[in-house]
């Protein structure tokens, strides 16, 4: 518009006010659906409604008849064209409203039309009987500054070189100028800020293309009133009837409230997703830092209560209400956090009136400026807080409690020093918000560690210590536990001594993690050693380990009301009736150093491998027999024949998995690994490691390697014994020259009595043959076996009974006796302590 135009037009609606009509001063807009998008203060008091009231509806329904004629046909004809008239309306209250309009259509930056109407008490029409045609004076009045001044929205009208032409109320607010001031200037002249700049390079494009900019900003007004708002700038152009453009209109909204919100959300959605992504404590709190640093805060400290630091529940000392507490995470828009007065990982406390301590006491978030009475206390009796205060221009801070079901864990402190908005109550709830959902993941964090802490615990102090003097094998062992949030497994191994000299080395790994899946192990791993020690062969053990399992499923499967567990041989009983809830695979083997045979049975587990003194690697055809918990199948027993200084390596699936997916492919992995030059087994541990286990994976890892040796043929002494009375005094004196031989003549006495009730037992009660044998071990062991299957069994003796009183002498005389079967009968042992210096010495024979 040019400006002698603008000029004839605001005098001709001054000469209209001149000559008595009354003015236009209800302003509403009308979208191109006919729908009431804008209502003007003083079209409340024309026609009484309030905005919330009609904004929303159809203009139609405020209409007390239907639209002239000549206003219909012209909207159909030539609706860019400028309309003025009569209408009647409908007041509120139900009166009729005769009223004088003008409307003037606008295209939007979508291309849509809408109506900027302004209306008057229908007197005008009187003053003005012009007013029923339409025409160029109408126009010139719609964009006259009564059409400017009723916009409740800022409004700019600029020409084809985008210089302002006028400008509403609204707008001079927003530039902090007035009319006079900015008319003929651009936009980059009245304003050199980034924002302005950008704002004009869009005005000239929107002039040359003609097509409407939409454009969102963030910044202050040029009028400085207020902080940084939020904008979003409408360049609409303005185009005459040939469909030039002839200048822009610019309409700017403010949205800082919705800008906001909508960032708020933000946060909160990221902070959803980028916090609580481990179980670790530390970590957690960091990322609830590393969220709200540089979106809200400026700095943020994240302290937890000491004992929460500990693993304890939080006490709070009376006699003192000084709050103790460890940091453990912070940032800072400054690099290296020098706002910081306590590094992470240091302890300190707060005082009772500072924000922390109130913050935990009164349960929620507190907000101080540094001329609060609390905060100024605070740095008077802090100095490093007091001289960060000063240096960096704190100037606002915000504590909120960390707490989640019913625990208070600690409290996160966010600063504002390069921020120059002070905290308020929206970023208080925003803080309160995000922080909850880090104190939740940081208790799941907490219980977790604490959880994985006692099953961690409770499975170590069940797996077999180092150092167990035995000649059978030398032993090393590996267990490590899982490496995700999955917990600590149930796998297990175990190295047990049995009569004979032998040893039992055992690998299993039960279903599931945690405490249950530990717990579990501990039953079966308590189970396996009972029955080693009744000396059964490895497919018996397993036969009754999983009975075991299976009773143990049955009791922790509890039925429902009026539900019946399926019986054994029902077909939809399944595996004798198992639930399938609990489950285990276990490898058993015995290693006997006397005839260097193996004896291994398999309950689903991995086979074990046996790499030969030369290095090479074979698999033994070790059947794999069902998992316990199954049922009702039987298990097989291999023998294996190993030359002395073989390598019998053990493991848990988790080492193959965490080579491979394909077990078969972790096999060939950990074969490669075990060929070569023999290594101790501690080496051959490391070796198997460093090549399948080079990161936790999702399950446990149990590794046992046994190198074996060969009892010296030397330190075993076997006689026959006749079943005759007469050969229980030649078996003493046989015993004690061979302990002679052996340098244990201090044992003499007490072994020929054991070997006196032994021999004398056999010979009464079992049957023939019988037979002794005497063993140099790290202990002296003595055996006597016989063709029968029953086995004795202690008592004590009455006063005149004439025996029953050999056993109980065997076991007050030994540090360990009992029996065990055999194919063809039955053995009874005793095994005596000797003193360390003879123990090693038998060690190293043997060795």
């Amino acid at each position: 518009m040019r400006k002698d135009d603008f000029a004839r037009y605001r005098g001709e609606y001054q000469e209209l006010g001149h000559r008595g009509a009354a003015p236009l001063s209800a302003a509403i807009e009308v979208d191109a659906r006919g729908c009431l998008t804008a209502w003007g203060p003083d079209a409340t008091r024309v026609l009484g409604y309030r905005s919330g009231e009609v904004l929303g509806r159809s203009a139609r329904e405020l209409l007390a008849g239907d639209l002239p004629a000549s206003a219909r046909g012209r909207l159909r004809a030539r609706p860019g064209e400028a309309l003025s008239g009569r209408i009647a309306a409908r007041h509120r209250d139900g009166h009729r409203v005769e009223l004088t309009v003008r409307a003037h259509p606008l295209t939007d930056a979508e291309g849509e039309v809408r109506w900027f109407v302004v209306a008057g008490p229908g007197a005008a029409a009187a003053a003005a009987p012009e007013a029923d045609e339409a025409g160029p004076s109408d126009e010139a009045r719609l964009l006259s500054d009564w059409t400017l001044t009723q916009m409740p929205l800022p409004v700019a009208v600029y020409d084809a070189r985008a210089r302002l032409v006028a400008a509403n109320v609204a707008m001079t607010h927003v530039m902090g100028r007035t009319v006079d001031e900015m008319r003929g200037l651009r936009l980059r002249e009245m304003d050199p800020r980034p924002l302005a700049q950008e704002v004009d390079r869009l005005q000239e494009q929107v002039l040359r293309t003609g097509e409407g900019v939409r454009h969102e900003g963030f910044g202050r007004a040029m009028s400085g009133a207020g902080g940084k708002r939020a904008w979003v700038i409408y360049l609409i152009p303005v185009k005459n009837a040939a469909g030039r453009v002839r200048g822009m209109s610019a309409v700017v909204l403010d949205y800082t409230e919705q800008h906001w919100a909508r960032r708020r959300l933000t946060i909160v959605n990221e902070a959803s997703v980028r916090i609580g992504t481990t179980l670790d404590v530390t970590r957690t709190a960091q990322e609830l830092a590393d969220v709200a640093v540089g979106r809200f805060a400026d700095f943020v400290t994240v302290d937890l209560l000491d004992a929460i630091y500990h693993g304890q529940e939080p006490v709070r000392s009376r006699a003192s209400r000084a709050v103790d507490f460890r940091r453990i995470a912070h940032q800072s828009v400054l690099e290296g956090c020098p706002e910081a007065t306590v590094e992470v990982g240091g302890a300190d406390s707060w005082p009772e009136y500072s924000p922390p301590a109130q913050a935990l006491a009164a349960g929620r978030g507190v907000r101080h400026a540094v001329r609060d009475e609390e905060f100024r206390r605070w740095t008077e009796e802090e100095p490093r807080l007091a001289e960060s205060v000063r240096r960096y221009g704190i100037h606002s801070v915000m504590a909120v409690p960390m707490s989640a079901r019913g625990t208070t864990l600690g409290v996160a402190v966010f600063h504002r020093h390069r921020t120059r908005e002070p905290f308020d109550d929206d970023d208080l709830l925003l803080a309160e918000e995000i922080t909850a959902r880090a104190a939740v993941c940081v208790d799941n964090a907490r219980r977790y560690t604490r959880e994985r802490a006692v099953s961690l615990a409770i499975q170590r102090s069940m797996l077999p210590r180092q150092g167990m003097r035995q000649a059978a094998a030398s032993i090393a062992s590996r267990y490590l536990p899982a490496g995700t949030a999955a917990g600590v497994g149930g796998d297990w191994f175990d190295v047990i001594r049995l009569s004979g000299a032998r040893i039992a080395l055992v690998v299993g790994d039960v279903v599931g993690h945690g405490v249950h899946a530990v717990a579990t192990m501990g039953r079966l791993r308590t189970a396996v050693r009972t029955l080693a020690d009744i000396g059964l062969p490895p497919d018996e053990l397993l036969t009754h380990l999983d009975d075991l399992v299976l009773r143990l499923d049955e009791e922790e499967s509890p039925t429902q009301e009026g539900e019946v567990l399926p019986q054994a041989g029902d077909a939809t009983a399944g595996e004798k009736g198992s639930t399938g809830e609990l489950g285990a695979t276990c490898l058993y083997g015995v290693y006997d150093p006397i005839t260097r045979t193996a004896s291994f049975a398999s309950a689903g587990h991995p086979a074990p491998v046996v790499v030969a003194p030369d290095g090479a690697v074979t698999l033994p055809n070790v059947s794999p027999g069902p998992p316990l918990g199954v049922g009702g199948l039987p298990f097989e027993t291999v023998d294996l024949e190993l030359p002395e200084g073989s390598t019998l390596v053990l493991y848990t699936d988790g080492l193959l998995r965490s080579a491979a997916r394909d077990p078969d492919e972790g096999l060939a992995v950990l074969c490669r690994a075990l060929a070569g030059p023999a290594e101790s087994p501690d080496q051959v541990c490391r070796s198997v490691l460093g090549a399948l286990g080079p990161e936790r994976g999702g399950d446990d890892i149990a590794l046992l390697v046994a190198r074996t040796r060969t009892l010296d043929p030397g330190s075993v002494a076997t006689r026959d014994v006749p079943a005759t009375p007469a050969t229980v005094a030649e078996a003493r004196r046989w015993t004690s020259r061979q302990l002679a031989d052996w340098g244990l003549e201090e044992a003499i006495f007490t072994t020929e009595l054991v070997v006196s009730e032994l021999v004398t037992n056999a010979i009464r009660h079992a049957s023939s043959p019988i037979q002794l044998r005497l063993i140099h071990d790290t202990g002296l062991i003595c055996e006597v076996s016989d063709a029968s299957s029953t086995a004795p069994h202690m008592r004590r003796a009455r006063t005149f009974d004439e025996g029953g009183r050999g056993l109980l002498l065997v076991a007050q005389l030994s540090q360990r006796w009992g029996t065990r079967q055999t194919s063809h009968g039955k053995v009874i042992w005793a095994e005596q302590s000797l003193p360390v210096g003879r123990a090693d010495a038998a060690l190293s024979i043997s060795a």
